[in-house]
């Protein structure tokens, strides 16, 4: 089930602060870490997505230099988690990568802060991983999540990972392995 489960991060369309549908910018910082995350938990990939080209165009000049450049060979395991990261311009274009690679649609699985909507617990989407013989995205949206058309698209929308106080702002970074860990750990 790991090896067919893929994560993403979308940086278009998703809300800002007050509910308007942007695109949010990339750092390299997701990037490094949510690559070695999929890694480390033996997942299929990493796609990171933006439909601004100059964003895009700027990921992988980063990905040149740790891949074939001067960083892959100062730090090789960071090469082979980057080696993993594969840059798209939307969701449908990573779902036709995930497809063409098995043979099967997909399974869009949502994450969101927000709870609002019908939502899936952990243990639930977990239990449904392990039984589908379908490749999976799990995406999460940068920003301030996922906008509602983005959230609509998916087969499934996890629940909000919860915290035992009233402050929910977590860096994507954090929830991505705080999920990643709940689903394969």
């Amino acid at each position: 089930m790991r090896h067919r489960s893929y994560l993403l991060l979308a940086h278009y369309p998703v809300v800002d602060r007050v509910g308007a549908t942007i695109t949010s910018a990339m750092t390299a910082l997701d990037l490094h870490d949510l690559s070695r995350l999929a890694r480390t938990y033996g997942l299929g990939g990493f796609f990171a997505q933006t439909n601004l080209p100059q964003q895009s165009a700027l990921m992988q000049r980063l990905l040149r230099h740790w891949i074939g450049g001067a960083g892959g060979e100062l730090n090789p395991s960071r090469k082979v988690a980057l080696e993993g990261l594969s840059m798209v311009e939307s969701i449908d274009e990573a779902a036709g990568k995930v497809e063409a690679e098995w043979g099967e649609k997909p399974l869009l699985i949502a994450t969101s802060a927000r709870d609002d909507g019908e939502r899936m617990g952990f243990g639930e989407v977990g239990k449904l991983l392990a039984e589908t013989t379908r490749p999976a995205i799990i995406i999460f949206g940068t920003a301030s999540g996922l906008a509602p058309a983005a959230l609509e698209s998916c087969d499934v929308v996890v629940e909000p990972i919860g915290t035992p106080s009233d402050y929910n702002h977590l860096s994507v970074r954090s929830a991505a392995s705080i999920t990643v860990d709940r689903l394969f750990g």
